[in-house]
């Protein structure tokens, strides 16, 4: 486990680099490519945050749609959007 020096030094680096990236708008340079996959890290962070699931990022709340539908068809649940729509 860290010592409380190192979490704290953590900290401040972690403040230093988001205010470098706000400043230099890092993440706008980067391809879409990038970008798509670090915006859904982003959204199950803050569902986690919400309390979708504690820590491990495995609860439903947490779970991007690809891989809510990659653990439907695991779990032999047939398509989900067939029930949204009308017949």
């Amino acid at each position: 486990m860290a010592t409380q020096k190192q979490r704290e030094t953590a900290r401040k680096n972690v403040k230093k680099a988001q205010t470098g990236a706000r400043k230099n708008r890092t993440i706008t340079k980067l391809s879409k490519e990038t970008r798509s996959p670090l915006g859904r890290e982003g959204a199950k962070a803050a569902a986690r945050k919400r309390g979708a699931s504690s820590g491990t990022g495995t609860g439903a709340g947490a779970m991007t749609v690809t891989e809510l539908r990659r653990e439907a068809a695991r779990l032999g649940i047939r398509a989900a959007r067939r029930w949204a729509r009308p017949s």
